[in-house]
């Protein structure tokens, strides 16, 4: 049975409360000057009434509808953590190329937009726990190269692969495409295009946006692995380092919502039930 807002609030704090107690036991007596430290996120969160939130555009993660509004799985995402912390949200639209050097400057508090958990990032930010897992996935420009069926045919000098700038796929494309020239793009969408208009022979982008792809313009594009993806990769929310509490909560926050995550999933990643909302 779903709780009022302030009851999920009250058990995710009790989750909260747990983590530091188990995270405590056997640890020597924090040093005077720790309860002087700077007040968590989350303090400062509850005061503001608000959780500024950096994403960036990316169908089916985030989007806008027909009047303007952001929508997708991301949104939903941030919308619930903030009615749970009973306060608004903020959304703060981010070039991806861009977004962990905004959140460490402050401009927002948390990215919530599906950022895959690597060794890389984590040297700048801190994970939360996954709460969001994706594959990898590509399509090929049919008229361009017909009949590919293995990685090893599009690993070669003469190949173009478009992926976009400073995400996940780009690494991909790097680590099993090694021989390809890369184009990078900020958004999906000149990726997509760049493929379509025979620029580049394949484009790669985080499952299953590929699979719409090829369903949307059968007679250019095909997923020459079927349904193998590239690699899997876990999401996290990503926080600036040095802050326990709030990812002590974060963390909480996503073990009390597992059902609910898979359920928007499902909507947004294994449908598409919400294309007619999208603006143009």
């Amino acid at each position: 049975m779903r709780g009022s807002r302030s009851q999920w609030f009250a058990l995710i704090m009790v989750l909260v409360l747990l983590l530091g107690l188990l995270a405590g036991c056997g640890q020597p007596a924090a040093a005077p000057a720790d309860a002087e430290a700077d007040a968590s996120l989350v303090d400062d969160v509850l005061k503001a009434g608000k959780l500024r939130v950096g994403l960036d555009f990316f169908v089916p993660w985030v989007a806008k509808d027909k009047e303007g509004n952001l929508i997708d799985f991301e949104v939903d995402v941030a919308t619930k953590v903030a009615e749970d912390m009973g306060v608004e949200v903020e959304f703060v639209p981010t070039e991806w190329s861009g977004i962990i050097p905004a959140l460490l400057t402050g401009k927002f508090d948390v990215i919530i937009g599906s950022m895959s958990i690597t060794a890389e990032r984590a040297l700048k930010v801190n994970f939360t726990d996954p709460y969001s897992w994706s594959g990898i996935d590509l399509v090929v420009n049919k008229n361009m190269l017909p009949n590919v069926t293995s990685l090893e045919e599009l690993n070669k000098s003469d190949v173009i692969v478009a992926v976009r700038l400073g995400a996940t796929p780009a690494q991909a494309a790097a680590k099993y495409l090694p021989n390809a020239e890369l184009h990078q793009f900020d958004t999906d969408e000149a990726v997509l295009q760049d493929v379509l208009n025979g620029n580049a022979h394949v484009g790669i982008s985080s499952s299953p946006t590929p699979a719409f792809w090829a369903a949307d313009y059968p007679d250019t594009l095909y997923r020459p692995l079927g349904g193998e993806m590239l690699m899997m990769q876990p999401a996290g929310f990503a926080l600036r380092k040095g802050d326990a509490d709030a990812l002590a909560f974060f963390n909480a926050w996503i073990v009390a919502n597992q059902e609910w995550l898979r359920e928007r999933e499902a909507y947004w990643f294994e449908s598409k039930e919400w294309e007619p909302l999208l603006g143009e």
